[in-house]
């Protein structure tokens, strides 16, 4: 080993007991499957991952506890326009699962708001439990055994390999392991790795027939109603979602209640007289990228690894793309070209340090005064632009 990188764990060995005795190398049977990688957890940095590293040669396994991928989702499914630029990937997504958004409406506690766009920016409101799905058979095509409905619970390492006992199925045997099993990772905690203790904590409602301007990310600033975070609404692929999100502090137990908020903003959103069709509620990680997030063969992604933006709680971009950068890498190693990705690929992860630092802020000073005064000002637009558009917002270029 190579690295003094705190990203990475030196492996301890485990002393429970291994899987039975093989009584088979390939799928079927009780005995073991054998492949080049396993990866935990059918998310969008787990399927990203595990496709590259199919396109890439290995043999791939992900494993996933629920029966769709797209089921209980803990996410508003907003892609950037940064990721369709940079992840090939999604240029084959059907349009049918995407709808763009083409600029946000901010509002200030006293709903007084202001409009942002950047030349050429767009994001893409997505139907992500259909989109999930769609990426399983697209992963599957590219020759990745997905195994739906079956729960990761403890990985051994055993002769240079993981060993990996399921309660459905035989015994999975893989030169390399990846979590990218979501916020509360159980690749986290059988490998000993960092676990996310920061979080936000979001509910969203799914409307047919909502009412609000279209093409817009409507988001609101409210201390009292969302402290450390925002109200949301945009219409997105055949649903209007209005949701909210809280900073959750250590001995925070209070309900978070999406009623008052929709009162609130009754005036330019209504959800209509019908009930929700869907409700979704979660943790988001907000603190950044976790201290150690690999050991010897194996390595977190996306939200098990806190790889979410604690300003934005944005997470699909840098899950798809160090997803499928993970991938190449670990095929790399299995080829014999680098070494462990563990001891490197881990350092290219995300240091969010302005948005830790903005998260700081916002989570010690959230002034409902200050939004309600400053909002309209430049400066307050430029800052804002910035976390929204990224490098495409901001000042336009002189000369």
């Amino acid at each position: 080993m190579h690295s003094s990188s705190s990203f990475f764990s030196p492996l301890s060995y485990s002393l429970a007991a291994p899987c039975p005795a093989p009584a088979s190398s390939v799928g079927g049977g009780f005995g073991h499957v054998k492949v080049d990688l396993l990866v935990v957890g059918a998310s969008f940095a787990g399927l990203a991952c595990a496709r590259a590293a199919a396109l890439a040669g290995l043999s791939v396994m992900v494993v996933e506890k629920k029966t769709s991928a797209g089921a209980k989702l803990h996410t508003t499914g907003i892609i950037v326009k940064d990721a369709v630029d940079s992840v090939p990937w999604l240029a084959e997504v059907p349009p049918a699962l995407v709808r763009r958004i083409e600029g946000v409406r901010l509002y200030a506690p006293n709903m007084r708001h202001v409009d942002l766009h950047a030349p050429g920016y767009w994001f893409w409101a997505t139907d992500a439990p259909a989109l999930l799905d769609w990426m399983v058979d697209s992963a599957r095509a590219c020759g990745v055994d997905v195994r739906l409905g079956t729960l990761f619970e403890q990985a051994l390492w055993v002769d240079g390999r993981w060993e990996v006992p399921v309660t459905q199925g035989p015994c999975i045997t893989a030169t390399y392991l990846v979590g990218a099993d979501g916020p509360h990772s159980r690749v986290a905690k059988a490998l000993g790795l960092s676990r996310n203790t920061r979080f936000l904590y979001g509910i969203e409602h799914e409307y047919q027939g909502a009412r609000m301007a279209p093409d817009l990310l409507h988001c609101f600033i409210d201390r009292r109603l969302a402290p450390g975070y925002i109200g949301w609404a945009l219409d997105g692929v055949g649903v209007s979602q209005i949701g909210l999100a809280r900073r959750m502090g250590r001995n925070d137990a209070s309900a978070l209640r999406l009623a008052p908020f929709l009162q609130k903003i009754a005036s330019v959103v209504s959800p209509g007289d019908a009930p929700p069709i869907a409700v979704r509620a979660g943790m988001i990680p907000c603190g950044g990228v976790l201290p150690v997030v690999a050991r010897e063969r194996a390595l977190l992604v996306g939200d098990a690894a806190g790889m979410v933006s604690p300003v934005t709680a944005g997470g699909i971009h840098t899950a798809l793309q160090h997803g499928e950068r993970a991938g190449e890498a670990v095929a790399r190693f299995v080829r014999g070209e680098v070494d462990d990705p563990a001891t490197w690929f881990v350092r290219s992860y995300p240091r969010f340090l302005l948005k830790r630092s903005l998260r700081w802020a916002f989570d010690n000073f959230q002034s409902d005064w200050m939004f309600n005064h400053l909002l309209g000002t430049p400066q307050m637009r430029r800052v804002a632009e910035l976390i929204y558009f990224h490098r495409k917002g901001g000042p336009p270029p002189k000369g």
